[in-house]
């Protein structure tokens, strides 16, 4: 049995992440012109996927000899950007850098919510990132067995940090619990960083995180990543297995990144920004961007982020429905 906290859903694991540079340049919106695409990104500026937005706007402006800017607008646990988006004009003037948070967790977890999926067009999947199931070094845990038998004796549940109730971190605790039959309860951080300093000191048993935010505590000594949420070793954590390799098929999940337009927007017109961003997340210098954040090129069109939206429905709605989590 799961126990969970508290009622706010703090965010996915992506909108947490963020990087030492930012090697894009900060473009203002306030001088676009009329024939101008604007990228909404639902975080702050300097953050992983604001940085991910600005270099392939840079490649996209390129292609479609069109100006494309990005434009922050945080907040809401990114349901300010989303529901923005979903009310702009269908000219293909408008993308939303989405996720998995902001757009599949959010529409599955709040009834109330002022958009869904049928809001949308998919237009591009750009990025998939894995998980890693990690626990502190202290506590001499050296396999998911080893984790089993450590959870069935000890005399309270295995405490995992999250996000916030309702985020990636949260659902797939839950997965993880259910899986392998033990007992945990999430406990909530504003930031993946407070959750690992509180994992090496031994105030929580497990984190899942990106494993490259992951590597240098577990390179110390202070951490050890006992799977990734794999189908296959990651040959940029080869000492890592994969869950498919240690017999857990229905632990492979992962978070996404990838743009959307407004509900409407001509097919013809989704194709072309879809082509525009598949060959900008191409580019070298992306390429690299998601290689030092762990992360996965995905780059496919439109029929690509369907599939990935239907994917999330069939998984993290799953948990969702599972155990009956509904979010204000």
């Amino acid at each position: 049995m799961i126990k969970t906290i508290g009622k706010t859903f703090l965010g996915s694991i992506a909108a947490t992440m963020t990087i030492a540079t930012l090697p894009a340049l900060f473009v203002s919106t306030a001088h676009a012109d009329d024939d101008s695409i604007r990228i909404i990104v639902p975080y702050t500026a300097g953050g992983s996927y604001d940085a991910y937005a600005r270099t392939l706007a840079t490649g996209m402006s390129e292609s479609l000899d069109r100006q494309v800017l990005v434009e922050n607008k945080p907040g809401g646990n990114g349901i300010i950007a989303a529901t923005y988006v979903a009310n702009a004009d269908p000219d293909g003037t408008t993308l939303l850098m989405g996720g998995t948070g902001p757009i599949s967790l959010n529409i599955m977890l709040r009834p109330a919510l002022p958009y869904s999926f049928d809001s949308f067009e998919p237009v591009s999947l750009l990025f998939s990132g894995p998980m890693s199931i990690t626990v502190p070094t202290v506590a001499g845990i050296e396999s998911i067995d080893e984790l089993v038998e450590f959870a069935n004796a000890s005399n309270s549940p295995i405490r995992y940090g999250t996000m916030g109730p309702g985020s990636a971190t949260d659902l797939y605790g839950r997965l993880l619990m259910e899986e392998l039959g033990i007992e945990g309860v999430g406990v909530a951080y504003n930031g993946m960083p407070a959750s690992i300093i509180d994992l090496i000191a031994g105030q929580a048993e497990l984190t899942f995180s990106a494993p490259q935010g992951i590597q240098e505590y577990e390179k110390s000594g202070e951490v050890k990543m006992l799977a990734l949420s794999t189908s296959e070793r990651d040959e940029r954590f080869p000492d890592t297995p994969s869950v498919v390799e240690l017999g857990y098929p229905e632990l492979v999940l992962s978070y996404w990144g990838g743009f959307l337009a407004p509900s409407g927007t001509p097919q013809d017109v989704v194709d072309e920004l879809a082509e525009a961003a598949v060959e900008a997340a191409h580019s070298e210098e992306f390429a690299t961007l998601i290689e030092n954040q762990g992360n996965n090129l995905s780059a496919e069109g439109s029929e690509g982020m369907a599939n990935q939206l239907e994917t999330d429905r069939q998984t993290w709605g799953s948990i969702i429905e599972t155990n009956n989590i509904v979010l204000n």
